[in-house]
């Protein structure tokens, strides 16, 4: 290393040093909370110097990860961090995390119990935008990381950081962008890690004890655009059937006509996991699945949170037509969402809709969703390595395999990974999960540090040889 470099390095070490023993990891998070690395969906509004702040940050903090490790950005605002291994014969593990936040929604910003980008620790809480999703997850991998290089931890596998910047609007432009240099330089994963799953502690099935859900699937993404186009004109002599009137009976048949219910894969493992702590008649049910598996999904379909478990979901989003309160419009259009169970295809959804509209004059369209990851294996190494991990810190912990019901930059991986798993090892009540996209997002201080203990304990594991039995 030149002279020049390594006096640098060292002064970062030395700074970080002091940094790091007058901070602590709570306050490194609500630093990162600060930073409004807002993805848009109108991608002109994204702020590229709140992103490189954010880099900036990043390598202040955590400096021996930016000196000693391989760092690399991709499309300027994505990070590709190599933590090389001394087996090369051993393939690496991929960890993927996520530097962009949704953004706030308009009108809401009073109702948060501190402002949102404020990064305010209070009542042992961290509260902010991206606190659970997912700057706890960029950060808890580079303190576990930043630890493991400070007491001189050496890898016998390689390990791969991925930190993609727009994943809330597709990945297009991170996600895939990582991966791309990925293929170039040849790298195959063993298995991933990425966001997704949690420890929930109030799960309804078993409650009293908390629950780690690994998710070994995700459900695909699909958006249907549907236009009506007709006659226009005053509003003073409208046609039989305006394009308002067409378009709303074909959203009514659709919403009042629900994928059918079945319990895929990774939902009849997560209910058979769970088999042995649930209570009688429940342990009887998730124990015989093949004859009680009708009745299961149905009862989960009653509930709003467990509904997207069993069926391929539908969700009318967003709906436009008209320009004033006295001219019939001749076009409107709608967006409809939907979420598909493993085993649907965009193919045969489409197929689906358009025989519920069953109406010539509406057009049916789509962008295709781009690769739906498979089921993973939750036997194989890569689970086991994650739910040791859990159980080191939650011995007590039911861990189970489970289906993810949201979509990830996951799946612009696949072809690089043989298992892709999704877990950041937080600690969340359930009501407390879903405001990762709404008001009041927060993490446990106590929380947080676990997980990092969590990761830490993943990065350990997977950077060693797998088990013989493995």
């Amino acid at each position: 290393m030149p002279r020049i470099v390594f006096v640098i390095a060292t002064a970062l070490l030395l700074v970080s040093a002091t940094s790091q023993a007058e901070t602590s990891p709570a306050e490194r998070l609500a630093e990162a909370v600060r930073f409004k690395t807002i993805s848009h969906q109108d991608r002109s509004r994204v702020d590229g110097n709140e992103f490189r702040r954010f880099h900036d940050f990043l390598r202040t903090t955590y400096p021996r990860v930016f000196t000693q490790l391989e760092v690399e950005s991709i499309n300027e605002f994505s990070l590709l961090i190599r933590w090389p291994g001394t087996d090369a014969e051993l393939p690496p593990v991929l960890f993927t995390a996520h530097m962009d936040v949704v953004p706030i929604e308009p009108g809401t910003e009073d109702d948060w119990k501190q402002p949102p980008f404020a990064g305010i620790i209070a009542d042992e809480r961290i509260y902010g935008r991206g606190t659970l999703d997912d700057k706890e997850g960029v950060l808890g991998l580079l303190e576990a990381a930043e630890g493991l290089l400070a007491e001189g931890f050496s890898p016998r596998r390689s390990l791969v950081f991925a930190f993609g910047h727009d994943e809330e609007v597709s990945g297009r432009n991170g996600a895939v962008k990582l991966a791309q240099r990925m293929r170039e330089y040849g790298w195959h994963f063993a298995w991933m890690v990425d966001e997704g799953g949690m420890v929930i502690s109030d799960n309804p099935i078993l409650p009293g004890k908390s629950v780690a859900i690994i998710n070994v699937a995700e459900k695909g993404y699909l958006t249907l655009t549907l236009v009506a186009s007709g006659d226009g004109g005053h509003s003073s002599t409208p046609p039989k059937i305006s394009t308002i009137g067409r378009l709303s009976a074909a959203l009514v048949r659709i919403e009042n006509n629900p994928f059918p219910t079945r319990l895929v894969g990774p939902v009849e493992a997560m209910l058979e996991a769970m088999a042995p702590y649930a209570e009688q008649p429940q342990r009887f049910v998730f124990n015989n699945l093949w004859l009680t598996g009708g009745m299961v999904a149905n009862t989960m379909a009653e509930d709003r949170l467990t509904n997207s478990f069993v069926r391929t979901t539908t969700a009318l989003t967003m709906i436009d037509a008209g320009v004033k309160e006295n001219v019939i419009p001749q076009r409107a259009e709608a967006k409809v969402n939907f979420r598909l169970l493993p085993g649907d295809t965009p193919e045969s959804v489409v197929s689906r809709i358009e025989e519920l509209v069953g109406d010539p004059e509406i057009e049916v369209s789509y962008d295709q969703w781009n690769q739906i990851p498979g089921v993973s294996d939750h036997t194989g190494w890569g689970f086991a390595a994650i739910s040791d991990a859990v159980l080191s810190v939650y011995p007590e912990a039911v861990v189970v395999p489970s289906l993810l019901t949201a979509a990830t930059d996951t799946r612009h991986y696949i072809d690089l990974t043989d298992n892709q798993y999704r877990f950041h090892g937080i600690l969340v009540e359930t009501s407390q999960a879903k405001s990762a996209h709404g008001t009041n997002e927060y993490i446990d201080i106590q929380s947080y540090v676990n997980s990092i203990a969590i990761a830490r304990k993943m990065l350990e594991l997977a950077a060693q040889p797998a088990p013989a039995n493995r």
